[in-house]
């Protein structure tokens, strides 16, 4: 299967085109490298022997999406990864958010049902569910766009509605929506992991950033919410399982539209995220606890059974195994993949 991965060089696409490699598949990559470094292309041909092709471009420009299919086409698939990504920043830059995440769907459905492609696997989120009360949420509970807390979810939530209605109108095609649960660790050889621009806004890259001395602690944002420890709790996936959990999305597509939950089904709190990777590390880090961030909920933790019934997938890594696999990352590349 030829697949177009589009936002492919970022951090959960780099995993997949290994993991396609590994499965015998043929990844292209298009990305704009606005977060991410062509030197992946390098990372995963030492990893995998081969080297994936790269198109540098925006995906939301037709043009480029064109280019990819002139170039590297025809495509059986396309992965749509291409979108901004943190919460606190969506609700500081709303237009940002919906703009980019929107228009990158538009171009890459307008281009490849014209070219014929069979199959279009679209990166979404668990924070698409919107009522607490739903906790573990299965891929049925409440998805209310108004209710959502903040333009990122709602922007996924809106290309979920996209898509599912150009199914509609195209029944040949198979559109999978990959409701992720949140990706850390990174690849046990160290190669390939996680390398946001700036300060990470996420957890798990901020935490091994302050391990590694480039930052000066961790900051725990809210102690008082309603969990075990009073602090938010995550289901945490390690970016190898999800990865592997596209592969069995595209090789297990059909048409119609479904959705799949890709988690552990376990919460880890902060603090439990925290003291893992202080485990992993041997010593104990700088840490001190700051107010709530806006957008942010309490608790997000899904059941995965669905995607273990129908795709025969299931996240079997430890959040100690994503902290060991982190580590591992940053200390080979305390820089990044440009340091």
């Amino acid at each position: 299967m030829r697949v177009l991965l589009a936002g492919g060089a970022g951090y959960v696409g780099t995993h997949t085109a290994i993991s396609l490699l590994e499965a015998g598949h043929e990844p292209v990559m298009l990305d704009d490298l606005s977060n991410t470094s062509s030197v992946v292309i390098d990372r995963i041909a030492e990893i995998t022997g081969a080297r994936v092709p790269l198109v540098v471009g925006d995906a939301a420009d037709d043009e480029v999406v064109e280019g990819a299919f002139d170039a590297h086409g025809p495509f059986d698939a396309i992965v749509h990864f291409a979108a901004y990504k943190a919460v606190g920043e969506s609700v500081a830059q709303p237009l940002s958010y919906y703009a980019n995440n929107l228009d990158t769907t538009y171009a890459l459905l307008r281009v490849g049902l014209v070219r014929g492609i069979r199959s279009f696997v679209f990166s979404s989120t668990g924070t698409v569910y919107s009522d607490p009360a739903d906790l573990p949420f299965t891929e049925e509970a409440t998805r209310n766009l108004v209710a959502l807390s903040n333009p990122y979810s709602k922007s996924k939530l809106m290309n979920e509605q996209v898509l599912t209605d150009v199914q509609a109108a195209h029944p040949e095609l198979n559109v999978t929506l990959l409701r992720y649960f949140n990706p850390v660790g990174a690849h046990a050889s160290g190669l390939v992991g996680e390398d946001p621009k700036g300060t990470p806004n996420n957890l798990m890259p901020f935490v091994a950033r302050v391990a590694v001395g480039a930052l000066d602690e961790v900051g725990i944002f809210g102690d008082d919410y309603d969990t075990p420890d009073g602090t938010g709790q995550r289901d945490y996936i390690h970016v190898v399982d999800l990865a592997e959990g596209h592969v069995k999305a595209l090789e297990n597509a059909a048409p119609g539209t479904t959705a799949y939950n890709l988690g552990t089904g376990n919460p880890v709190s902060v603090r439990e995220l925290v003291a893992s990777f202080e485990r992993a590390v041997g010593r104990e880090l700088p840490k001190s606890v700051k107010p709530r961030r806006a957008g942010d909920l309490a608790a997000t933790y899904c059941t995965p059974a669905k995607a273990e019934a129908e795709l025969g997938w299931r996240a079997t890594r430890t959040i100690d195994d994503m902290t060991r696999d982190v580590w591992n990352w940053q200390q080979k590349n305390p820089g990044g993949y440009e340091g």
